[in-house]
C-alpha cells in the first residue's frame, strides 16, 4: 500500500492520477477539511485519509498497513513573512514523515525535493546531484527549508529507512495560477512588460510524477535524482505563451540594479498585502545567469526522457485558454 501526502495538491494530485492509471493500491494524505477540488473527477478511485505533517500522531495513524510513501507535501513560498512556515512544514513536516516511517517499518519513502535543495554558488554553469551545499546570499529561504529536509532524510537512511530524493525544478503544469510557477502563465496573458535576461530550468509535471511512481521500486536508495527537462530564457519563454495567448510579449528588459530596487519595494508590499512578491531579493541577485541541472542521472537508470518545452507549454496554455473562454 503506498501513501501519498499532500495527495491533494499540484504535484500530490498528479501522482495520485498516476498511480490510478497503474492500478497501485494506494492512501490519498491531506489535512482535514483541505480542498481535494483537484481530483474531484477520480474520487470514486481515491481512499483519503487525513494527516498533517506538522502532527506526528496524525501521520502514524494514517501510514497504518503503508508499505511505500511518496512525500509530496511542501510549501513553495519566496516570502519573508513565511519563514517559519516554511521551516515547519519543509523541514519538521519532513522530519516527522521520516519519524513515523520508521514507527511502521515503511520500506521506502520518495522524498520530492527540489533543486533549490542543491544549493548554487556564484559562476556555475552546471549542477549536478553531488553540488556541495554552501549557505550564501543566492540560496533563498525556500531552499534552506528543502536542503534542511534532505538532511531529515539522510537521516531515515542511516537509521535503516530506504529513501530516494527528487528535485525537480520548476514544474510546469496546469494550475491556480496565482500560485507558484503558474504566475509565470498569468504574468504574459496580462501583457505585463518586463523581462529580464535570467534563464529558469523546467519540468513538466507529468515527468515529475511518472518519476515518483517508479522510483517506488527501483533498486537505488540514498541518492538525489534531479528531474529537470532543460532550460530556456525568460524572454523565449514569455514569447512563446504570448503567441499561445495571442497576447503582446513583454518587451522591455529590466537591468540587476533596475530588479534590486524592485526586489526591495516588493519586499516591503508583502509584508503589508502577506502576497507573495513577484521579484525577491534571491531572483534579482541570479538575474542574467544561465545555468543548467544535469538530468543524465535519471535519464541513464530509467532510461528517461523528458517532456519537450512546446508540449509542455501547448498543454499548459490551452487549459489557460479554455479556463479563460468559460469565463467570459
Amino acid at each position: 500500500m503506498i501513501a501519498v501526502t499532500g495527495a491533494n495538491g499540484l504535484l500530490g494530485s498528479f501522482i495520485i492520477r498516476k498511480l490510478v492509471e497503474l492500478r497501485e493500491p494506494f492512501v490519498a494524505l491531506k489535512r482535514e477539511n483541505s480542498d481535494i477540488s483537484l481530483l474531484q473527477d477520480i474520487a470514486h478511485a481515491i481512499t483519503w485519509r487525513n494527516a498533517d505533517v506538522t502532527d506526528e500522531v496524525s501521520l502514524l495513524e494514517a501510514l497504518e498497513d503503508v508499505t511505500h510513501v511518496i512525500h509530496a507535501a511542501a510549501v513553495v513560498s519566496f516570502n519573508p513573512r513565511k519563514a517559519n512556515m516554511l521551516m515547519d512544514i519543509n523541514m519538521l513536516g519532513t522530519r516527522h514523515v521520516v519519524n513515523a516511517c520508521l514507527v511502521k517499518s515503511v520500506k521506502r519513502l520518495v522524498h520530492i525535493s527540489s533543486v533549490a535543495a542543491l544549493g548554487r554558488q556564484k559562476e556555475q554553469r552546471t549542477i549536478d546531484e553531488k553540488n556541495k551545499w554552501v549557505a550564501n546570499s543566492v540560496n533563498s529561504q525556500y531552499a534552506e527549508s528543502k536542503y534542511f529536509a534532505e538532511l531529515e532524510v539522510f537521516r531515515g537512511q542511516e537509521e535503516g529507512l530506504s529513501t530516494v530524493i527528487i528535485n525537480p525544478s520548476i514544474i510546469l503544469a496546469p494550475a491556480n495560477w496565482n500560485n507558484s510557477s503558474a504566475k509565470l502563465f498569468k504574468y504574459v496573458w496580462d501583457e505585463k512588460p518586463f523581462y529580464t535576461d535570467g534563464y529558469m530550468n523546467y519540468v513538466d509535471v507529468r515527468d515529475v510524477a511518472d518519476i515518483a511512481c517508479r522510483m517506488l521500486h527501483q533498486p537505488v536508495e540514498g541518492e538525489r535524482f534531479i528531474a529537470n527537462a532543460g532550460n530556456i530564457s525568460f524572454k523565449n519563454f514569455f514569447t512563446d505563451l504570448a503567441q499561445q495567448f495571442q497576447k503582446k510579449a513583454p518587451g522591455i528588459k529590466l537591468n540587476s540594479s533596475t530588479l534590486k530596487i524592485i526586489a526591495r519595494l516588493e519586499n516591503i508590499r508583502t509584508w503589508f498585502t502577506r502576497s507573495e512578491p513577484l521579484i525577491t531579493r534571491e531572483t534579482a541577485r541570479i538575474a542574467g545567469t544561465e545555468f543548467l541541472y544535469d538530468n543524465q542521472k535519471i535519464k541513464k537508470l530509467l532510461s528517461f526522457e523528458f517532456q519537450p518545452i512546446d508540449r509542455s507549454i501547448d498543454w499548459c496554455c490551452q487549459y489557460y485558454r479554455e479556463k479563460m473562454s468559460v469565463k467570459k
